[in-house]
């Protein structure tokens, strides 16, 4: 029977696991098996398996019970193994790297930090400081010739991308120095920036606080949003 698999820890994480229940309906019994001085906790993979909330939920009440008592390995939604010498063979063979990873995640969390800034006011301020872009503005109006329009367009869509790089620098400057590692990542949507950040507990309450600074720096055209601590899956490899 395939297995769900939820983390790896070492053999000496206590992995308590009672009055916790796995994914599906009705859920998963939880269970840990043992390798190499890793230790996996799985249950058995329900067929037909989806993202539903309950199971997002169950997955990651798992993670954080796990988290609470020791460094963990978390895995993403949705790992599944064939059975469990499948699961054994891992641990043996990624064992070096896994320990590796463990002991740099040891005392940390994960915090995922996204921003965007408001265009309607990156276009106002870029007409307010570039006198190009306010006589182009200005022509546009009165001529029908699409030239102005067309070098406008392009001269806003350049002053975006030149401030949506240094803000995204700056975040990255500024909070990096309080983080054990950091991983950029490719911003989504109206994002200018997304990072994941893995910070020891010690340092949490700090980094949340320079975040906040530096969204108040920025003001309200920009958005600034921290979510975590959360289980640190960036940092797994």
């Amino acid at each position: 029977m395939s297995v769900y698999v939820y983390a790896i820890t070492a053999d000496s994480h206590p992995a308590r696991l009672r009055k916790l229940t796995g994914v599906g309906s009705p859920p998963e019994e939880l269970r840990a098996l043992t390798g190499s001085g890793l230790k996996a906790v799985v249950s058995h993979a329900p067929e037909g398996l989806r993202a539903r909330r309950r199971d997002l939920v169950a997955h990651q009440e798992v993670l954080e019970r796990l988290m609470s008592e020791g460094p963990v390995l978390p895995l993403r939604f949705g790992a599944v193994a064939a059975d469990d010498q499948e699961v054994i063979r891992v641990l043996d063979q990624q064992v070096d790297a896994y320990r590796e990873r463990l002991s740099a995640l040891d005392g940390c969390a994960e915090y995922l930090v996204k921003a965007s800034f408001d265009e309607d006011a990156l276009l106002r301020r870029i007409l307010r400081d570039s006198a190009e872009a306010r006589r182009l503005n200005e022509e546009t109006r009165r001529s029908p010739d699409p030239a102005p329009k067309i070098r406008l367009g392009e001269l806003v869509a350049d002053g975006i991308q030149q401030r949506n790089r240094a803000a995204a620098a700056e975040l990255l400057d500024e909070l990096s120095p309080l983080a054990r590692e950091t991983r950029e990542n490719e911003p989504a949507g109206n994002d200018f920036v997304s990072g994941s950040f893995l910070v020891e507990a010690d340092r949490q309450e700090g980094f949340r606080a320079a975040a906040a600074e530096l969204a108040g720096r920025w003001g309200e055209d920009c958005t600034l949003r921290v979510h975590g601590p959360l289980p640190p899956y960036s940092f797994v490899q």
